[in-house]
Parts: C-alpha cells; structure tokens; sequence
C-alpha cells in the first residue's frame, strides 16, 4: 500500500525541514491559519450586539451568548453559535458560566458596575480578556474639543451607594459607565479593554437619532437645522464599531480607547450635503442659531439629534480625539455607504413604526417653527414617508 502522509505529518515534516513551501496548499494553509478564538458576548441580538456577531462568525470564531432571548428571539437560528439564555441580573443565571472557559468575553449590556462585578467574578480565570462597551460621555463636564483618553472623567458625588442605584439618567449614565469600566480592570487587571464609542448609527438603529437627518432629507422641501454648517459632529457605523473591537480581539489589545468617527473632521453641512446626494434629494437647509431656537420653544440638542451646541457644557462631545483608535486599526466605512444602510433598514420596517419617528422634529412642528423664524403662517408640513 502506498504510504500517505497525514496533515499533521506534513505539517511536522515543514516545522523541522524547512520545508513548507513544498507543501500542498491546503497545508500551508492550515499552518498559517491562526487557532479559533472562542468568544462570549453578553448580550448579542440587538444593534451592536448582531454587529460583533456577523464579524465574529466571519472569521470563524466559536461564539456563545449569554443573553435573556427575548430580543429578536430566533434570530441567529441556523447559525454555528451557542446561545445560553439567562438574565445577568439573577446570580443563579449568571452561574450558567461558570466553567466554561472563553478566549475573551464582550460585555455590551452592562450599565450598573455590580453587573460587571457579577460577571467578572464568575468568569475569572476562565476568560483571557473581558472587553466593555462604554461611552464617551464618561467624561467630565465641561467637555471640551480634542478631549482624549487623559481627560477628566465624570464622578458621582462623594458617598453615593452605587449598587442602590436602580435607574439611569443623564446625571448618572457616564459616572456609571466609568465605574463598569474599573470594576472590569479591577477583575481582570491588564486584561480589560474598555472601548468608549459615540454615537452609534446605521443598521438595526432603533434610536432614529442619526436616522433622522436622511430620512429627513429624502423627504426634501426646506429642513430646519441649528447652528452653523461648520458645526463638528461624530458618530461611527455599528458596523465598523464590531469589525474593529473583534480585531482588537483577536490581537488581544487592551486598555482604553475612544471609538468614534470619521477618521477626518466632519462639519454638519457636509453631512446633509452627503444626505442630500445619496438620496437624489432637492432639499433646502435652513440654519437657525440656537438661542432663536430656544426662544421659540425648542430645546436645539434634544429636538435635533446627532447635532451637539458648540457653547454648551458637552460642546467638546462632536470633537473627541480618536488618534488612539486610529494607530490601533479602526477603519471607516464611506459615509454615502452608512446613509444608504440606514435608509435601507428604515424602509424594511413596518409602516406603522416608520410612522413614529423616535428622534427629530415632528412635521408640523417644524413646520410651524419656520414659519415663525419667517414672520409668517406655517406652511404645508413635508409630505409623509411613502407607503413601502
């Protein structure tokens, strides 16, 4: 009978001899292919969560979740991943986790640091990298432009029992994202990665902040706008967001990172001009200072999402240094590819929910302001979103 090397042979054979370029293909291949990782993520189905997911099957990753399974439920049927279902807050649930061993767990639902701690604490030892999603509003107010990592940080006041904090609110929410991130290091010292994005846009958004504006736009006629169109705005496509935290771990990086975008300085002008183009559009932009704005009865940087005051107390929130994220690999998307994902999603869904816009200004009250920043009586409001 003929003697056949198997591919462990072979692979053997090219360690010792050198001889790895006489190798069949298939066997170079598999001696350069690196190990699977195996990766946890806490959450998974929704927004970010399916982001991390398609980039990590992509690679061919051994994937778990750990989630409740009442968001999108069946949404990953079929696919080569574990799902163990559980909810983070009920200590037995967590336990579910206890050992199981992961190359790095990805923590995307945590908000409150004893559900870091709970975590941590199960699968320390078992895990080689606990990676947490954070924000950016962790940092002090008042927020300034080229903030980086170095800057000062929000603090809840002195004496403040954290674990009795039962909801969140924008007077807590980024003291309490800072906290996760240290009870993260502090479980795991050296081997956190705390990754602190913007605001998260595109596919699956179920804000309809950054939504807003194309779908807006598309609609055409004149469209209100604070500010000025030099004022500076940032955001990052999920998509980018997951391809990235995924490479960051599989090189096994840690540490802290701001993670948002674009890699160059983006102005609000141009992104309604690249709404404008991408959707065929012939709206007008009207700019309005937010102190009129005020003065007709609107609050500028809630009524208009994505846009952040220049002169408020998180003015510096549309300029923050990414330079870190950028020597660590993060990569953009073109913008144009961002705004048609987004419009792509929006139109999948449902008319009734397409009809309940969760961010930006209603029809007729824009409407009725522009009318009053003319003088005049309002005009027709835009025309509504075509049935799909």
């Amino acid at each position: 009978m003929k003697n056949r090397l198997s591919r462990r042979d072979l692979l053997a054979l090219a360690a010792t001899s050198g001889a790895a370029l006489a190798l069949p293909r298939w066997a170079r291949a598999a001696e350069a292919a690196p190990a699977k990782k195996k990766l946890l993520i806490l959450g998974g189905t929704r927004f970010l969560g399916v982001a991390l997911v398609e980039a990590a099957l992509a690679k061919g990753w051994e994937l778990t979740l750990f989630n409740r399974g009442k968001s999108n439920p069946g949404l990953f049927k079929g696919r080569p991943l574990e799902e163990i279902h559980g909810d983070r807050n009920v200590a037995d649930d967590v336990k579910k986790l206890a050992g199981r061993k992961w190359d790095a767990v990805i923590d995307t639902s945590g908000y409150f640091p004893r559900q870091v701690r709970s975590a941590a604490e199960v699968l320390a030892g078992n895990v080689g990298q606990y990676v947490f999603i954070s924000s950016i509003s962790v940092y002090a107010s008042p927020m300034k432009a080229g903030m980086d990592e170095s800057s000062a940080v929000a603090r809840l006041a002195a004496g403040t029992d954290v674990d009795a904090i039962k909801d969140i609110g924008e007077g807590n929410y980024g003291a309490l994202k800072l906290l996760c991130e240290e009870a993260a290091e502090k479980a795991m010292p050296g081997k956190a990665l705390n990754i602190r994005p913007g605001y998260i846009v595109g596919d699956r958004d179920g804000s309809d902040r950054f939504t807003y504006w194309p779908v807006r736009v598309r609609k055409g006629g004149e469209v209100l706008v604070p500010g000025s169109p030099t004022d500076p705005i940032q955001f990052i496509d999920v998509r980018d967001l997951g391809d990235w935290t995924i490479r960051m771990v599989e090189s096994g990086t840690n540490g802290v990172f701001n993670a948002t975008g674009p890699k160059e300085k983006l102005a609000m002008g141009a992104f309604l001009e690249a709404c404008r183009k991408e959707t065929g559009s012939k709206a007008t932009f009207t700019w309005a200072p937010e102190e009129k704005l005020k003065e007709l009865g609107l609050t500028p940087e809630a009524d208009f999402p994505i846009w952040v005051s220049t002169k408020g107390e998180e003015a510096g929130i549309g300029d923050v240094s990414i330079a870190r994220a950028l020597k660590a690999g993060l990569t953009f998307r073109p913008l144009g590819e961002t705004i048609r994902s987004t419009l792509g999603f929006w139109d999948s869904l449902p008319e009734e929910r397409r009809a309940k816009m969760r961010a930006g200004l209603a029809p007729e009250k824009e409407a009725t302001t522009l009318a009053a920043l003319k003088g005049k009586a309002p005009a027709a409001a835009p025309a509504a979103e075509p049935k799909k």
